[in-house]
């Protein structure tokens, strides 16, 4: 069904706009980059040679192709951000350059997660790597805010209690965390939203324990992952190397692990001892991804 809005006038009688298109160019000049008087403009070019309001605006070089781009991840609820925007690394290509083939390709990895694993009633999901500078934590973020822009409830967990990275790719700070929790001294409500991302949540790490491994094997761990499965959809955990004991009990505690390997870096017979170690304990191998990050 189409909608139609009035907001330009023609001998002095109201020329129908598509809502959607209205709505671009309120985007657009909520944002600045458009003033009203560039509006008509936009407007007369758009009716004289049928054009869509966003290619009318670029054609008169008032806005870039970026800039419609961000207008129209709002008028669908897919939000990203312009370079530099929220403080957040720029590791997170996922924010910033959504189209990119290396987001296309973590969207792929969404899909087929979503297809072998979340559509089974599971929620929570490790990501480990054999070795340390896998890039585990790069992949685990950057795929946390696909499945966020997919509209899934989501909930990034960093299990790494040795060198944690998602307070800094967040640039949230270190503050109490998911060790603060297990030790009683913080409530599951520490998890921290991220308001640039639609259901976004981010559990950062806590203050860094002498005992990871002891720390992660208790029961509490699964118990608060239970607790969390009950308001969130997806649960995606980042986990230390598996050469750190505590790796094992984490992806024990999901019940699941997403193996990671680096292309030209992983050494093969680590990756699949890794593998092995994973099957063996009752663990879901649910699948192994080639990490170009």
């Amino acid at each position: 069904m189409n909608i139609t809005k009035n907001n330009a006038t023609t001998a002095g009688r109201p020329t129908p706009q598509p809502y959607g298109e209205q709505k671009l160019g309120q985007l657009l000049l909520d944002a600045g980059k458009l003033t009203p008087a560039d509006a008509e403009l936009v407007l007369r070019l758009q009716k004289r040679e049928g054009l869509r309001f966003g290619d009318a605006a670029i054609q008169l070089g008032l806005v870039s192709q970026i800039d419609i781009q961000l207008a129209l991840s709002q008028q669908f609820d897919y939000p990203y951000l312009s370079v530099g925007e929220g403080g957040f690394s720029p590791e997170l290509v996922a924010a910033y350059e959504p189209f990119s083939p290396q987001v296309e390709q973590v969207r792929s990895l969404r899909s087929q997660l979503m297809l072998r694993w979340f559509t089974f009633g599971h929620k929570t999901l490790s990501v480990v790597g054999a070795q340390p500078g896998d890039g585990t934590s790069n992949l685990v973020a950057n795929l946390a805010i696909v499945f966020s822009q997919l509209g899934e409830r989501t909930l990034l967990i960093d299990a790494d209690l040795r060198e944690p990275r998602q307070h800094e790719l967040f640039n949230l700070g270190n503050r109490a965390g998911l060790s603060d929790i297990l030790i009683g001294r913080a409530e599951p409500s520490v998890a921290i939203r991220v308001p640039a991302f639609v259901g976004l949540s981010v559990l950062t790490a806590g203050t860094i324990p002498p005992n990871p491994a002891e720390l992660l094997s208790r029961f509490g761990f699964a118990g608060l992952l239970s607790t969390y499965s009950e308001h969130f959809d997806v649960i995606l955990i980042d986990t230390s190397p598996s050469a750190n004991s505590d790796a094992i009990a984490v992806c024990a505690a999901a019940g699941s692990a997403l193996i990671t390997a680096r292309q030209d870096y992983t050494k093969i017979n680590e990756l699949a001892s890794l593998s092995k170690k994973l099957s063996e304990t009752g663990i879901a191998v649910v699948g192994t991804v080639l990490n170009h990050f």
